[in-house]
C-alpha cells in the first residue's frame, strides 16, 4: 500500500493500462491513507469515500472496456474549497456565509469531471482564502504532515496537507499572492501560479488563479492539460 502511495501520476496510469492495477484498487489505497492521516492533519472538507468508491468502480469498468473519458480517468483529485462543485456549499473557509449548495461546477471542477477524475473531497482554506495559514473559523485547523505541530501555510492549506500526506497525486489550489506557492514551499510540494486566465476561475476575482499542488513537477505538468 505504501508503494502505491509513492507512485506518481504517470506510473499509476501505466499500471491502469497494463491492467495490473485498477482505479478501485488505487482508490482503496488512498482511502486507507486518508483514514490514517486525516484525524491528524485535517486537510479535507466534504469528504465522501462512498461516492469516491462508486466513481472508482465506474472508472475501473471504463478501463476494462477501453472507454476512458480522458487523461485523468481513475485518478483521485482534490479541489480547494473555493472551487465550486455542484450540490455542495462553498463556505469560503468562514462561518460568516450561508451554506447554499452550488448550482453548478466551477470550470476547474467541470474539466476534471469531464476527464474522468475521481473528485473525492474539497480541501480546507482560511476565512475567504485570505490568510497564509490553515486557520479557519469554519474548518478544523489544518496541520503540516511533516510535523503536525506546524502550519501547512495557506491559503491552500488543506491542499498542501493532502498532497504532503499522500492523498493521491493531484491537488488543485488557488493563488492571489502566494496561496499555492507558499503552502507548497512549506510542505515540500511543487506548486505554481499559472498566468491569469490560463485556467478559468469562476467567480472571477482579480489576481486569483487556479493551479496544481503536487509532489512532482511531472504530476503538475500532466494536470495542466486538463
Amino acid at each position: 500500500m505504501t508503494d502505491l502511495i509513492d507512485l506518481n501520476t504517470l506510473e499509476i496510469l501505466a499500471l491502469y493500462r497494463d491492467k495490473t492495477l485498477s482505479p478501485l484498487e488505487y482508490w482503496q489505497a488512498v482511502e486507507a491513507r486518508i483514514e490514517a492521516f486525516e484525524p491528524i492533519v485535517n486537510a479535507l472538507y466534504a469528504y465522501d469515500p462512498e461516492d469516491a468508491r462508486r466513481q472508482a468502480e465506474a472508472s475501473t469498468q471504463r478501463w476494462l472496456k477501453g472507454e476512458t473519458l480522458g487523461p485523468l480517468d481513475g485518478l483521485p483529485v482534490s479541489l480547494k474549497e473555493l472551487i465550486a462543485t455542484k450540490g455542495q456549499p462553498v463556505p469560503l473557509g468562514t462561518k460568516a456565509v450561508e451554506l447554499v449548495p452550488a448550482g453548478e461546477d466551477a470550470p476547474v471542477a467541470a474539466r476534471c469531471r469531464e476527464d474522468g477524475a475521481i473528485l473525492y473531497a474539497k480541501t480546507t482554506c482560511p476565512d475567504y482564502g485570505m490568510l497564509s495559514s490553515g486557520l479557519s473559523s469554519f474548518h478544523k485547523l489544518s496541520r503540516n504532515p511533516w510535523d503536525p505541530t506546524q502550519n501547512p501555510g495557506g491559503s491552500s492549506a488543506g491542499a498542501a496537507s493532502a498532497g504532503a500526506a499522500g492523498y493521491g497525486t493531484l491537488h488543485i489550489g488557488t493563488d492571489i499572492g502566494g496561496s499555492v506557492r507558499l503552502p507548497a514551499g512549506w510542505t515540500g510540494l511543487f506548486g505554481f501560479k499559472p498566468s491569469q486566465g490560463r485556467i478559468p476561475v469562476d467567480p472571477f476575482y482579480t489576481g486569483r488563479c487556479a493551479g496544481p499542488m503536487t509532489r512532482t513537477v511531472t504530476d503538475a505538468a500532466y494536470a495542466m492539460a486538463t
